[in-house]
């Protein structure tokens, strides 16, 4: 049980989120959930402390209750943003299963929002990196540095083409490369599930981007080939966590 003397939200209070969780276990209270939000995912996004130790009782809402099962994936999706994220996360590791699987559910029922969804299961399973960059592949553009020669190589993958090229301000996306998607069967994990999930429901744009993200891109400043996801993961995961 979490100390809430001790737990500071994201306005740096204490003492206020435990109220607001006991009104909506009682009902809906939309102002209640509004200011949780604020609490809990400021913007969003940045998260604290309370919002980790709130994560128990969202996940014991989420079921029946679509608003505790949001909040409590942005608050996950959040976990890199908070310098002992992990390791508060690290504490409720059956709440996160549940959560997961609650995600992978509604995500089978292909709903309208199945995009921000499927952010939400990947920072279930982990992939910070990819739910904070992973588009629905309309028009995506991911930012990379080739480890041949260091060049800061503009990966894109939708509607305008699937392409590495040098960004230049004044000429757009020039020097273009094809992107060489990897084979469905060749995938490995996160691809691979990240692929398969995508299939699994009809989601076909997503499963064929996810092809080209996990595949090879050649360099247009030094003509090296190397792997998106790779580059991709090295740009935006510290070291000790780094698994494409």
């Amino acid at each position: 049980m979490a100390d809430w003397t001790q737990v500071v939200d994201a306005h740096g209070a204490v003492g206020r989120v435990p109220l607001l969780l006991d009104q909506v276990e009682r009902e809906e209270v939309p102002e209640a959930w509004d200011e949780l939000w604020d609490r809990l995912c400021l913007h969003g996004e940045t998260v604290s402390a309370a919002s980790f130790a709130a994560l128990p009782r969202l996940a014991a809402l989420a079921p029946a209750c679509a608003q505790a099962l949001e909040l409590a994936s942005a608050i996950v999706r959040g976990t890199l943003r908070h310098p002992d994220g992990e390791a508060l996360l690290a504490g409720c590791p059956n709440e996160v299963d549940q959560l997961r699987e609650l995600v992978d559910q509604r995500l089978r029922t292909r709903p309208a929002d199945y995009s921000r969804l499927f952010g939400d299961l990947l920072a279930l399973a982990g992939q910070y990196h990819w739910s904070a960059s992973l588009g629905d592949f309309t028009d995506d553009f991911y930012a990379v540095s080739c480890p041949g020669c260091e060049a800061e190589v503009t990966i894109a993958v939708g509607d305008y083409g699937c392409y590495a090229a040098i960004r230049d301000w004044d000429q757009g996306d020039i020097e273009r490369r094809s992107l060489r998607p990897a084979p469905a069967e060749e995938l490995r994990d996160p691809g691979r599930w990240m692929h398969a999930t995508a299939g699994r429901d009809g989601q076909q744009r997503l499963a064929e981007g996810i092809r080209y993200i996990f595949g090879l891109a050649e360099c247009p400043a030094c003509a090296s080939v190397f792997n998106i996801a790779e580059a991709h993961t090295v740009a935006n995961l510290p070291p000790a966590l780094e698994a494409y």
